[in-house]
């Protein structure tokens, strides 16, 4: 669909999940609006446009998402703040080092000491390990990241993942597969199963619609070769019917069959409970004689549920935040083992719902992978994005899971944490040199030990602190998830 409108006339089925995160494609008729950037699945429609440029819902979203990053306050980097501190204060303890040293001997030989312990202690804490400590640090853990398919967007990125508290999960195309799937098979007494699915397969294989498709899949899946038909009819927004082996065969939704003339009322409460619980329910009728019923939905992604639970082992808060139906949402984090649900949101609600997270003082990563997680992307303190995600997304996510599957959130979450903490262990040893290599390069010992460092030496410990740096960083190579 090109630009936002109105239907006047036509119709047909449109996937919104860019918009609304919903799996599954919507209906629309005459009057109905329509999207600019969604996709027409079936149907022909003839649109008044209603919107253009940057009046439209995609340009609204852009929009969202530079304001999002132009307002995210950059990264305090842990080595900047050390260093602002460090360096004065070496300075200050190296000129007390010749001021002393030039009072106790004023002369000739005595400048020339002092000079020496002035230089002897610049040049020990001299902050190359300091300097090192960081980006050493960030390259190794960038790198191993990229080989177990986590990519950091510079080391800002993994600094702050490092201090994640609280994790927004999209759902569509996230937690689950993104698309629809057949969950359930009832056939009515007489009936069983193979027969139910070989009449849905038959009347469904000419179908254009996504849960036509899911249903024919899943009936192959199952060892059922459709049967051929010798005419084919699909009504928009309602089901299709079929001539197969000599006889009609109805799938579609309770209100067309209702209207069909076939009694429903066997199976019309079964399809309202599984509608509450996120389903897509289909009744079957053959020769006008109602048979069964069939559902698809849109199924958690393979390893989610075990995902959810890492993240909660790691003390994290995790919240599902989705702009699918509220049953539908519902009915999926109940099968992840997730508790807090944040459904029906539109994309830049989605931004807000970061902001009121933040505004709480958590520390919030979202996760998504649509044109509607982009605002919310870009307000996080660092947004994660799935290898398979759009481009407006991928762009506004600081790290990109390139496998495409949610497995990798915990690894990545566990990564940033691990290169902190080599990180600090980089700064103590970087301090460790400076404690005890400053009172020595000063001469603070030599009246009762005669012990002092000349320059020459200082630089030799100075070095070693830097290897030490670098050696320890290199054992984030190692790292296993």
């Amino acid at each position: 669909v090109p630009l936002d409108g109105e239907v006047v006339e036509g119709s047909s089925s449109l996937d919104e999940s860019m918009l609304t995160g919903e799996s599954l494609p919507v209906e629309r008729t005459v009057g109905g609006p329509v999207t600019g950037g969604t996709l027409n699945q079936s149907g022909a429609l003839v649109v008044r446009v209603t919107a253009v440029g940057p009046g439209t819902a995609l340009a609204r979203i852009v929009e969202a998402v530079e304001q999002a990053q132009g307002s995210k306050a950059p990264v305090a980097r842990l080595a900047d703040r050390v260093s602002a501190v460090f360096v004065p204060i070496v300075l200050g303890l190296a000129s007390i080092a010749f001021v002393t040293w030039l009072a106790l001997d004023p002369t000739g030989p005595g400048l020339a000491t002092a000079l020496e312990r002035f230089v002897a202690v610049l040049v020990i804490a001299c902050p190359c390990a300091l300097g090192l400590a960081t980006p050493a640090a960030v390259a190794v853990g960038t790198g191993r990241g990229a080989e177990l398919g986590v990519l950091f967007k510079g080391g800002s990125a993994l600094e702050s993942t490092s201090r994640i508290d609280t994790v927004l999960l999209d759902k569509t195309g996230t937690l689950t597969t993104g698309q629809p799937a057949l969950t359930v098979v009832r056939p009515l007494a007489g009936v069983d199963e193979g027969q139910l699915l070989g009449w849905v397969a038959a009347a469904e294989q000419r179908s254009e619609h996504p849960v036509g498709r899911a249903l024919v899949r899943g009936a192959q899946a199952r060892g059922v070769v459709p049967a051929a038909v010798a005419s084919f009819r699909s009504t928009t927004g309602a089901g299709v019917e079929a001539q197969s082996e000599g006889a009609r065969v109805q799938v579609g939704t309770v209100r067309w069959l209702r209207e069909s003339g076939v009694d429903v009322a066997a199976l019309e409460a079964g399809a309202s409970e599984l509608a509450s619980q996120g389903h897509t329910p289909v009744l079957v009728a053959r020769e006008g004689r109602l048979v069964g019923l069939v559902a698809v939905a849109d199924r958690p992604a393979p390893g989610a549920r075990e995902v959810v639970a890492r993240l909660r082992a790691m003390g994290l808060e995790v919240t599902m935040v989705s702009g699918d139906r509220e049953g539908t949402a519902r009915a999926i984090a109940d099968e992840l083992g997730i508790t807090q649900v944040i459904a029906e949101v539109r994309p830049e609600q989605k931004a807000e719902v970061v902001r009121a997270e933040q505004a709480r003082g958590r520390r919030v990563a979202m996760v998504g992978d649509g044109v509607n997680d982009a605002p919310a992307l870009a307000a996080a303190d660092v947004g994660v994005v799935m290898g398979t995600g759009s481009d407006i997304a991928a762009a506004s996510a600081d790290i990109a899971l390139l496998r495409g599957s949610i497995g990798a959130l915990p690894v990545a979450l566990s990564l940033g944490r691990r290169t902190l903490q080599v990180i600090r262990q980089n700064l103590f040893w970087a301090f460790i040199y400076n404690v005890i290599g400053i009172p020595l390069a000063a001469g603070v010992l030599y009246p009762w030990t005669g012990l002092q460092l000349s320059p020459v030496v200082a630089s030799a410990a100075m070095s070693l602190s830097s290897v030490s740096v670098l050696l320890n960083s290199l054992r984030l190579r190692r790292f296993a998830p």
